[in-house]
């Protein structure tokens, strides 16, 4: 309550300040977006999204009836900042799509290639994320990243080309796969994850390379193929790229899930590829001390959905060493 109290007086302080600046209602509108930006790219409590949101709301009823394009740009950063609230429902995700859709209609016709880009791909991304809570089709996000990546060519825009990539991806992975097309789109999928990565480098951009590795690894582990092991031994060496930047010291949680990760597909992985039919009790022995690690990570963080759901894994996969002797004592971190 404290802190959303310091967030309110600060910004009734700068909503006296810009009322009384002498300037016009135009420019008093730019200085509430920057201050409305500046809450959002650095938020210490959901308080100070919301407060974004207000300052946001409150530059466009400032911006003269003549000055399309401001109020546009004005309104696909609230767009942004409503995709960031927390919410139990999807009324925010679905007030973002409003603004960004509103947006883009006139960046397309006074705005840059590169405005309009960036508002396709944030309309993606918040039609992906509709679509994941079962309130909107997927096909729209993969529109917009679709008509985004007409501007943000690998060449010009690397980092952005990767993320729509990464995000095509993983809209066509959350696909139903009931025909046959739908090996097409896993196929897509890690074709996309390939693409991005040909762009961004573990050193120039460690973040999204690291992420891309995750979710390649992710993606041939489960995708439908004659080739299931060597598809599991790419996905390791694509979880062993992540880890190279999801460290447990710098990246906790990343590094937890890309260890979840890496356990599922070791634990689906013959000791021996040559014999397979001998099993791989020694594979799911490395899986669950992997897990443990996870487990361990998540449960200190709070995570405890997730601290669960590797749990129950632990519980699954002992289960199946139990026979072998490989595993000697009960779960109990």
């Amino acid at each position: 309550m404290a802190v959303a109290s310091r967030t309110r007086q600060q910004v009734d302080a700068a909503l006296a300040a810009v009322e009384d600046a002498l300037a016009s209602d135009s420019d008093k509108a730019q200085m509430l977006m920057e201050i409305a930006m500046g809450l959002q790219q650095a938020p210490r409590e959901p308080s100070d999204l919301h407060a974004a949101v207000d300052l946001y709301r409150r530059a466009l009823d400032l911006v003269p009836a003549g000055e399309a394009l401001g109020a546009a740009r004005i309104r696909a950063r609230l767009a942004t900042a409503l995709m960031a609230v927390p919410a139990r429902d999807a009324e925010p995700m679905k007030a973002a799509r409003v603004e960004i859709t509103t947006a883009i209609a006139t960046l397309t016709a006074e705005g840059s290639d590169a405005e309009v880009a960036e508002a396709e791909m944030n309309l993606g991304l918040i039609c992906q994320t509709l679509a994941g809570m079962g309130m909107a089709p997927i096909q729209p996000a993969i529109s917009a990243y679709q008509r985004a990546l007409r501007t943000f060519d690998k060449a010009a825009f690397p980092k952005e080309f990767a993320i729509l990539q990464n995000n095509l991806a993983t809209a066509f992975l959350s696909m139903p796969f009931t025909d046959e097309s739908g090996k097409l789109r896993e196929a897509l999928a890690v074709q996309a994850f390939e693409e991005a990565l040909r762009v961004v480098t573990l050193v120039d951009h460690p973040v999204e390379y690291a992420m891309l590795q995750n979710n390649l690894g992710n993606a041939l582990q489960y995708v439908s193929s004659a080739h299931r092991v060597e598809n599991g031994f790419r996905a390791l060496d694509a979880y062993d790229e992540a880890l190279k930047v999801r460290t447990r010291r710098d990246m906790p949680e990343a590094y937890a899930n890309t260890v979840a990760n890496k356990a599922n597909c070791i634990a689906n992985l013959p000791d021996d590829p040559a014999n397979p039919e001998a099993g791989n009790p020694r594979n799911v022995a490395q899986a669950v001390s992997l897990l443990r690690e996870a487990k361990a990570i998540f449960a200190e963080r709070g995570v405890d959905d997730k601290a669960q759901a590797v749990a129950e894994a632990i519980t699954e996969l002992s289960s199946h060493l139990a026979p072998h002797g490989a595993f000697g004592s009960a779960d109990r971190h």
